[in-house]
């Protein structure tokens, strides 16, 4: 997969690098914390006004985690933590929005959503606010692509999760166990799935735009999107264990090699130069 890089050196010492590096643990610990103590609160006074803030925590506790996992990895980004923030944000709203309406009106037409309508749609919906970015941001880095991809990716995600969660509850007539279940298991599967085909697809579009739009470069870009949209069809379609955990073990390969070939070199040592 051929991913633009910049030759701009990643420092991998100091205490500013190992807390980006390892912050993605604290976020989940509070993440937790927070849940708990919501879920208990909920529990403890069966006041509904906790429901969304119950909702949104569990959703976004994964997502939220691993974002701040590639962030800290060793890769040359631009992107700052308020952009990410706004892309996970807009990105989410402006995706799921966007996905329901087109496949309200396929449904309409169709009289039927065939699964690959869902995962063209989708995939495509997650891009809209990376591609914005793309056209705003003039001084792009190796990784904001696939940094961008994966917090619009966790955006949606979470919404999507969240209005599961929501469905799940009514349902169920209020079993909070149900709402657990899923929001535990859609949080785990998060990062290889919506996260991981955003952020391949993302990157694969910031590649091209770094190399002028080349034929080669474009065709990459296509030729990974038509992955994700296979993954995500082939995850809505099989209904199964091990399915998804094949589907969740190669869509991660991917991007761990998506972030390999994007990696900054470290910084090498100067030489100490003999007294």
């Amino acid at each position: 997969m051929s991913l633009t890089h910049r030759s701009v050196r990643f420092d991998q010492g100091g205490p500013a690098h190992a807390g980006r590096r390892w912050g993605w643990i604290a976020v989940l610990l509070v993440g937790l914390t927070l849940f708990w103590l919501i879920h208990s609160a909920l529990v403890s006074t069966q006041n509904p006004n906790l429901i969304p803030a119950l909702l949104f925590f569990g959703a976004a506790l994964v997502p939220s985690s691993f974002v701040a996992f590639v962030a800290g990895r060793r890769l040359d980004f631009g992107a700052g933590t308020g952009v990410v923030a706004v892309t996970a944000l807009a990105g989410g709203a402006i995706g799921v929005t966007t996905a329901g309406f087109l496949e309200y009106r396929t449904l309409r037409l169709l009289d039927v959503l065939p699964m690959v309508a869902v995962g063209v749609i989708e995939e495509a919906a997650k891009l809209i606010v990376p591609t914005l970015l793309l056209l705003v941001i003039r001084d792009r880095h190796p990784g904001d692509g696939l940094l961008i991809g994966v917090a619009s990716g966790a955006g949606f995600a979470v919404f999507e999760t969240m209005g599961y969660a929501f469905v799940e509850l009514v349902d169920s007539n209020g079993d909070l166990s149900a709402v657990d279940d899923l929001l535990a298991w859609r949080g785990l599967l998060s990062p290889a799935a919506h996260m991981a085909w955003t952020g391949l697809t993302a990157a694969a579009l910031w590649s091209a735009a770094a190399h002028g739009w080349r034929r080669r470069s474009v065709g990459l870009f296509v030729f990974v999107y038509a992955v994700a949209v296979t993954l995500h069809t082939l995850w809505d379609s099989l209904d199964s264990d091990i399915a998804y955990g094949v589907l969740a073990a190669i869509s991660l390969s991917l991007l761990v090699y998506a972030t390999h070939r994007l990696a900054a070199p470290a910084r090498v040592p100067a030489p100490v130069a003999a007294g």
